[in-house]
């Protein structure tokens, strides 16, 4: 069971679900490991793919107690019994979504590596703010979130931060007293046994 120090786990989906077996592969990572969120984050742009992955995941993570944010789509949160949104440009849409969604829903934002977009993020409402990445991507400019912001973050500001971005054990360690959340996804859906792949890259915490 999670301790009050140490973080909880996000789960992000990969970006293309076969529902045929990710369901399943879904409820075995999470009978295996206590997950506290779950993102839905797709690739596709289809209204009916990602209408029936939002229910054939929301069936998973409900069933366990597991709340389910979606990436950027509010319409489907509502549509599909989501417990809330993820969005991915900041502090932008904030104050917005979160007058639509109600007091209720889980609005979170995403917010690169900008302490200044994080704040304003938790001005206008949000539940939470994730800074990332915080691992080598080999993305982009490169550009990684520090650990001083994260320890500045906690210290200061009573919203919870996630920590995501090409984790690794190492970096788990690291992060863990600095961080209330992880976001993992990525890191275990190509590997062979995605939850062995899980519970190794959380040793640390676990």
């Amino acid at each position: 069971m999670a301790t009050p120090d140490r973080p909880q786990i996000t789960l992000i989906t990969p970006p293309v679900l076969d529902l045929d077996v990710f369901p399943q592969t879904l409820a075995r990572v999470m009978d295996g490991v206590e997950i506290a969120c779950l993102r839905l984050s797709l690739a596709t742009k289809d209204p009916d793919d990602i209408g029936r992955a939002a229910d054939a995941c929301r069936l998973v993570a409900h069933a366990r107690d597991v709340a389910i944010v979606i990436e950027n789509h509010a319409l489907f949160a509502e549509r599909h019994g989501l417990d809330g949104i993820h969005l991915t440009d900041g502090a932008r849409s904030v104050r917005a979504l979160r007058k639509d969604l109600g007091p209720d829903a889980i609005v979170g934002a995403y917010c690169g590596i900008t302490r200044h977009e994080g704040m304003t993020a938790g001005e206008a409402g949000a539940d939470y703010v994730s800074f990332g990445p915080i691992g080598d991507t080999g993305l982009g400019l490169g550009t990684q979130a520090p650990r001083d912001l994260f320890e500045w973050w906690t210290e200061m500001i009573e919203v919870p931060v996630i920590a995501e971005g090409a984790l690794t054990r190492a970096l788990v360690e690291s992060f863990a007293p600095v961080s209330d959340f992880f976001a993992i996804g990525p890191e275990i859906w190509t590997a062979e046994d995605p939850l062995a792949a899980l519970k190794s890259l959380l040793a640390p915490i676990l």
